[in-house]
């Protein structure tokens, strides 16, 4: 338990800077600053930390990146971690440009649920924010749906004047698949500056724009996940809308329950401030002490991110992790 009184047990872990997008909200456009290979933890150094997490209570894990799915030995790092004590659940936040292939290995080696970042349908426009191609995408999707996972959700970021129209068709492609979609709202962690009026779309005006097309009812009893997403259903659609609002929803942080591990081997105790621990030295020497830096991120854990105020990105989220 933090000293706000919240229990953390849910952990976030990058296993690289690296992705194979480049998209707008997350990687600054000349953005070059890779982890140099001997800094990134090892399986063995990820699944150790896991192991102490999970000695210390944490019941959740997700494997994120830049994008996890480039590392060779992901399925090595999830067999490790699945199997610990108290993993309850082990989830993958991913572009899903490779799942086609990864899916079925993934589910096999102990990921019960996925994530999947989808901007928009229209292959030009996904090009544009993620510089990908969005066949890879829908394919693994297709794949991801096939494997049996016990939970698939698709990620939508809002962008104002990029995606707004995508919003509808995003929603019917979802609805039709019976995949919880969510739509995320902007975050300054690229640069400081999309958080104006001609970046920022907010999920309360997405979610009175819904309402103008459908019967819009919250699901309040309904869990989908650890996060901060807040579910509703869309009755002529039968769709599942979950919306994560950082920036607009006042309690957002009020149930937070993670930290999290960077590729690079520090622990950030809340990805909207800047503190951050640094465990790689403490993995790597003779002296353990890896549950000390865990308790001490937990301790350190703010009340609240710093989003709304005048938040300058010290990284970008590729080098922070998704």
């Amino acid at each position: 338990m933090d000293s706000h009184g919240r229990i953390i047990d849910y952990l976030r872990i990058s296993i690289t800077d690296r992705c194979n997008e480049r998209c707008l909200y997350c990687m600054p456009e000349g953005y070059k600053g890779w982890a140099q290979k001997a800094d990134h933890l090892t399986a063995d150094e990820v699944i150790r930390v896991a192991r102490a997490a999970s000695a210390m209570g944490f019941r959740k894990f997700r494997l994120t990146g830049g994008e996890p799915t480039i590392r060779t030995d992901l399925l090595e790092i999830a067999r490790g971690i699945s199997t610990l004590k108290n993993a309850d659940h082990l989830a993958l936040s991913t572009n899903g440009t490779r799942l086609q292939a990864l899916a079925s290995p993934l589910k096999e080696a102990g990921v019960s649920s996925v994530n999947i970042s989808l901007d928009a349908l229209d292959p030009a426009l996904y090009r544009k924010v993620t510089g990908g191609d969005v066949s890879l995408v829908l394919t693994g999707i297709e794949a991801a749906l096939q494997a049996g996972f016990s939970r698939l959700k698709i990620n939508c970021v809002l962008m104002r004047g990029v995606n707004e129209n995508e919003i509808w068709p995003l929603i019917l492609f979802a609805s039709e698949r019976e995949i919880p979609i969510r739509f995320i709202e902007l975050m300054p962690l690229s640069h400081a500056d999309v958080l104006n009026g001609k970046n920022f779309l907010s999920v309360d005006e997405v979610l009175a724009r819904l309402a103008q097309r459908d019967e819009v009812s919250p699901l309040e009893s309904v869990p989908l996940g650890w996060g901060p997403a807040r579910y509703y259903h869309l009755k002529k659609t039968g769709a599942t809308v979950g919306f994560i609002g950082a920036i607009t929803t006042p309690d957002f942080c009020a149930s937070c329950n993670k930290i999290r591990l960077t590729a690079d081997g520090k622990i950030r105790p809340c990805l909207g401030r800047h503190n951050e621990l640094d465990l790689l030295s403490v993995l790597r020497s003779e002296a353990g002490g890896v549950e000390e830096v865990l308790r001490e991120a937990i301790a350190l854990k703010p009340i609240d991110h710093e989003f709304s105020g005048c938040y300058e990105p010290g990284r970008p989220m590729t080098a922070i992790g998704g």
